[in-house]
């Protein structure tokens, strides 16, 4: 299995770069002292500048507003769970793996995506859509991602996100009974690889701390392809 872009996708965003983490063997086990401190620190952070000054923010809102979306009204997850945290002062308990990478995004202001690998087939490729992808919705009914909108798609032309970083499919959400799973973090400001490997290592250490069998790896500038193996081999990324 593997997550790669599309050569016109690298081409357009140079600076993107993408860590990743594949994790198998998972024990849902709550990790709610990584996740207070990650909450902590974004708090902190929304003391000192809103949401929206964050380099890492500002950056996805430039990506978006070069789709032709407007960035406040589809906004990154990132700046989605940031905005929650600054009005509500904590973010919803789902699960303690998505608990986990949600509180990682905030701290990092980076998105986060986390998807059960059982419920994809073959890869995911991030590329613009050509009007075959089906995508679920969580309130449990198909959409038709439009024409060129950056999606993730599997082997079955199933999208498992729209609008690149803003929303994720119920097809492969993680649940409770999640095993195995694939986390994948993106950014496009300055300190973008500092800023991606530091949160896929912390979501890594604290997965391997409750049993998890964990590969890395990094793609700048979208190039290549991150190669993952469900053996508990080490696959390394290709750049």
């Amino acid at each position: 299995m593997h997550f790669s872009y599309s050569p016109d996708l690298a081409q357009r965003y140079p600076s993107l770069v993408s860590a990743f983490a594949f994790a198998d063997h998972i024990e849902q086990a709550t990790a709610a002292d990584v996740v207070q401190s990650c909450l902590n620190t974004a708090l902190a952070r929304l003391e000192e500048q809103p949401e929206a000054e964050f380099a890492a923010v500002k950056a996805w809102r430039a990506t978006f507003s070069s789709m032709g979306l407007k960035p406040t009204q589809y906004r990154c997850a990132s700046e989605s769970l940031l905005r929650r945290l600054r009005k509500e002062r904590s973010l919803p308990a789902i699960n303690p793996l998505v608990d986990l990478c949600n509180a990682v995004s905030v701290a990092y202001a980076v998105p986060v995506a986390v998807f059960d690998v059982a419920r994809f087939a073959g890869f995911l490729e991030v590329r613009p859509a050509d009007g075959s992808e089906r995508y679920l919705a969580f309130h449990g009914e198909f959409e038709a991602p439009a024409v060129g909108e950056v999606v993730f798609v599997d082997a079955d032309d199933d999208a498992h996100a729209r609008r690149w970083t803003h929303r994720q499919s119920r097809k492969s959400a993680v649940s409770a009974d999640t095993r195995t799973a694939l986390v994948v973090i993106e950014g496009l400001h300055g300190a973008a690889e500092a800023d991606v490997t530091a949160a896929r290592d912390l979501v890594v250490a604290t997965l391997r701390e409750r049993g998890a069998i964990t590969q890395t790896g990094l793609l700048h500038g979208g190039r290549g392809r991150f190669s993952f193996a469900g053996d508990g081999r080490a696959v390394p990324a290709e750049s």
